[in-house]
């Protein structure tokens, strides 16, 4: 059948592949054949499932999963009436289903991932099967507008740190840092403000602030693996004793990233902080303070004098980063779970 065969689809009407939670995925598969084609059925089946799978050094595999969707449905045949002949030519079969609301945002880890993709197979009577399958994106927005109100206003921390020793005119550092914010989107902008004042006898070697992911993947609910990377960092240099620094509204860039935590999804954690971070000039520890930060998918709106900010209620996706590519195969999906 691979010469009667000449192309097998799976075509969806949102070229963008981008899909919304409670929107419709709608679309259709296409056969195109040379010759009179016998089938038994058309299967389709649409897949969304979570994934965490973490090898060891001894190479010992944890392995968790989740579903999300699990739906079939059969576009061509009927057990009652048997086998059914296609002419040549193109056959087009359509699928519709509604896609359920609170789905987790598509994310692809290093250690796991949550993935969608439809299936389509066609059944020769001989017992051949050819299958086809597409990728497809999920983005669960997180509206910026709709969480605490608290993430629209300015972010602040302080510390006292005694540094040096104090028999020989040790003293402290104090540092006051504020973020204009506690929300953000891909796209945006952080702006750091910060007071060092020096009040020791140690020479602070540098001041920096670093945007921060971290993503924990979790197995039968405990936390198997653990990734952190920075996205961002601002360095300022040396505070001498006696002296101070301030920053003035210095940006971090906030990166396409998925967005805080993936809602709907148990297998993975993502959290985003702003690191400030202060370095002596010595043995003695950084100072760290720790901003935790909401990465959502919706910008905070301006006021209704500024309306630059704004969209039509009836616009359900604002100009903001989206993934834009998938692999389309991932060979290890396919693998059984090892059970013992």
């Amino acid at each position: 059948m691979h010469k009667k065969l000449l192309k097998f689809l799976i075509l969806f009407d949102n070229t963008s592949l981008l899909y919304f939670p409670g929107q419709f995925l709608s679309g259709r598969v296409l056969l195109e054949l040379q010759d009179d084609t016998t089938a038994v059925g058309l299967h389709f089946h649409v897949v969304g499932e979570g994934v965490v799978r973490v090898r060891s050094a001894r190479q010992e595999r944890t392995y968790d999963k989740e579903n999300y969707i699990d739906f079939r449905m059969k576009l061509l045949g009927d057990a009652d009436q048997g086998p059914e002949v296609l002419s040549p030519g193109i056959h087009s079969f359509p699928f519709k289903l509604g896609l359920p609301t609170g789905l987790p945002s598509t994310y692809l880890g290093r250690y796991g991932w949550i993935q969608y993709y439809c299936k389509a197979a066609l059944r020769e009577p001989n017992g051949l099967i050819h299958k086809n399958h597409q990728v497809f994106i999920v983005m669960n927005p997180i509206d910026l507008n709709l969480e605490k109100q608290a993430l629209s206003q300015p972010f602040k921390c302080d510390v006292q740190h005694k540094l040096g020793v104090s028999c020989v005119g040790g003293g402290a550092v104090k540092c006051r840092v504020a973020l204009d914010r506690g929300g953000y989107v891909p796209g945006e902008s952080i702006c750091v403000t910060a007071l060092i004042i020096n009040d020791s006898n140690v020479t602070i070697k540098q001041t920096k602030a670093t945007l921060t992911e971290t993503i924990e993947y979790l197995a039968r609910g405990k936390v198997v693996q653990i990734e952190k990377r920075d996205l961002a960092v601002v360095v300022r240099g040396k505070v001498r004793p006696g002296d101070k620094d301030e920053w003035h509204n210095e940006s971090l860039y906030v990166p396409p990233l998925p967005p805080t935590n993936l809602r709907g999804c148990h297998l993975v954690k993502i959290q985003y902080d702003v690191y400030f971070i202060i370095e002596p000039k010595s043995l003695e520890k950084p100072i760290k303070l720790q901003l935790p930060i909401v990465l959502g998918t919706y910008p905070f709106r301006n006021s209704s004098n500024d309306v630059s900010n704004s969209w039509p209620d009836s616009v359900l996706k604002p100009d903001t980063h989206y993934p834009s590519a998938l692999p389309v195969f991932r060979p290890w999906l396919h693998d059984k779970p090892d059970n013992s």
